[in-house]
């Protein structure tokens, strides 16, 4: 655990022990007598509590971790997930073979406009309190099937009417996130 958690919890500990005292659950007599002064020291040992633990697991959005590729078990698909932050892929000139994304409670950043793309591939995205965002190629077409649940999927790419254009299938499941799709 980082000494800011740790210090953020002591402070709620001590916060909710003063509430305690001021409900008559549990007699402690450590702070002010008048109840004023008394319900802004909890007020303000609350905040900073809760604050101290926020900032220490807080990532900005321009600070996403940039990280290799991560080929599946069958050598080709890459198979990501993120709990609690943010990372980024970047395709710089490998062949695409299809993607398994999760993103729980934090987000994933997918940039395929580098990536060679031969024949029709699927994404598999699902998202819970999360994000993923997809950069596509304008030379490919993306068809969207989805299921949400108080969440939804944006597709703002550019559709491609020449033949023989290879099609990017995003399957998207979210509950209370999104999928954003870009060119």
């Amino acid at each position: 655990m980082k000494r800011r958690t740790i210090i953020g919890i002591i402070f709620i500990v001590v916060a909710l022990l003063k509430l305690a005292d001021l409900w008559g659950i549990w007699y402690i007599d450590w702070l002010w007598k008048h109840p004023w002064p008394t319900y802004f020291a909890v007020f303000l040992l609350l905040y900073i509590g809760v604050e101290l633990i926020i900032s220490s697991y807080h990532r900005y959005p321009d600070q996403w971790l940039l990280r290799p590729l991560p080929i599946g078990e069958d050598g080709k698909r890459i198979c990501c997930s993120v709990r609690y932050g943010g990372d980024k892929y970047v395709y710089h000139g490998e062949s695409f073979h299809g993607a398994r994304l999760n993103a729980f409670c934090g987000g994933i950043h997918l940039d395929l406009r580098e990536a060679k793309i031969t024949e029709d591939e699927e994404i598999d995205a699902r998202t819970f309190l999360g994000g993923i965002e997809l950069i596509v190629p304008k030379e490919v077409n993306v068809v969207v099937k989805k299921r949400n649940f108080i969440g939804g999927v944006s597709n703002e790419t550019y559709h491609n009417v020449k033949p023989n254009t290879p099609c990017i299938h995003i399957v998207a499941s979210n509950f209370l996130g999104g999928v954003s799709i870009k060119n």
